[in-house]
């Protein structure tokens, strides 16, 4: 079969080669990958690959070999699905607790495009604790998390601000209801609540505008630049604020994913996919994803999706 494997080299970070299919686990069925969604944080690993890295968290397909535990989906199933790493190839071995049938009405591209970013959102949010009449503000907000965590905190009563770097990257935010700045100090405080995502800077800025007693959740550093915050500096900001580091991961992953694929079919959650493309280009996009040239999610194709 063929897989897009790591090369270690700009401008193209990956490139396809034949490898034996995988061979699952007791408890890993086989899918035929249709469609699989990069995300941003993937195209950092590939700066500087560990010889055994297999990147592809986010993948929808066909079941062509079910688990021979008896666990999980059977063959011909439509599923979505987050396997540690592997998704980025023709055959992908998935744990069972980690995947979930799609239903008829949603296609394969729009599942892909859910599960890291979905299941961050979920996560973060539950963090957050109840949104109803609370104010918000997130940074970083134009990409898949961010797009996801807007439309599920605005649908549960929350006034969000959310920090964009341009109005075109903000304008599907404003249109699920959220007020776009483009910088954090632009954002009218004090907040109840603020997910942060970008570091450097922005995290002491973002820090001031929250209320007293409120609650910063930490929960990416897409600036890439380390945060510094000055102790006495703090003593002229808010009292009693609660920073919290947040990381999504931790299986099982299979009952978010089936909130996220339900929220879908009840048209409560809709991805943003500005890039569909065949897999070919796969390379050309993660350059575009890395430099923040693709607003939510893309895409990529390996043929038969749905």
């Amino acid at each position: 079969m063929q897989r897009l494997i790591p090369t270690g080299e700009a401008p193209r970070p990956v490139a396809l080669a034949e490898v034996p299919q995988p061979v699952p686990e007791p408890d890993e069925a086989l899918i035929k990958v249709e469609a699989f969604a990069p995300n941003r944080g993937e195209t950092f690993l590939l700066e500087d690959p560990r010889p055994e890295l297999l990147p592809g968290k986010d993948i929808a397909g066909l079941v062509v070999q079910a688990a021979a535990d008896g666990s999980g989906p059977g063959i011909g199933t439509r599923v979505v699905g987050h396997p540690t790493q592997g998704g980025w190839a023709e055959y992908a071995a998935v744990p069972t607790h980690s995947l979930v049938v799609l239903p008829d009405s949603i296609d394969s591209v729009r599942a892909a495009a859910l599960p890291l970013a979905g299941i961050t959102a979920l996560r973060l949010l539950r963090t957050a604790g109840s949104l109803a009449g609370r104010r918000v503000l997130l940074t970083g907000a134009s990409g898949g998390v961010g797009h996801y965590v807007t439309e599920l905190a605005v649908g549960a009563g929350a006034e969000l601000t959310a920090v964009t770097a341009t109005p075109v990257r903000g304008e599907r935010l404003a249109e699920l209801g959220a007020k776009v700045v483009h910088e954090v100090a632009a954002a009218q405080g004090p907040f109840d609540v603020v997910l942060e995502s970008t570091g450097g800077p922005d995290l002491a800025h973002a820090l001031s505008k929250v209320r007293p007693g409120g609650l910063l959740v930490w929960f990416g550093q897409a600036s890439r630049t380390p945060v510094c915050l000055d102790f006495f500096q703090l003593l002229d900001g808010p009292e009693r604020v609660t920073i919290q580091h947040f990381h999504y991961a931790g299986a099982p992953y299979d009952s978010d994913l089936a909130a996220l694929v339900s929220l879908v079919e009840q048209g409560r959650l809709h991805p943003e996919i500005s890039r569909i493309a065949d897999w070919a280009q796969t390379a050309e996009t993660l350059v575009d994803l890395r430099e923040r040239r693709i607003r939510g999610k893309a895409v990529l194709l390996t043929g038969g999706a749905r």
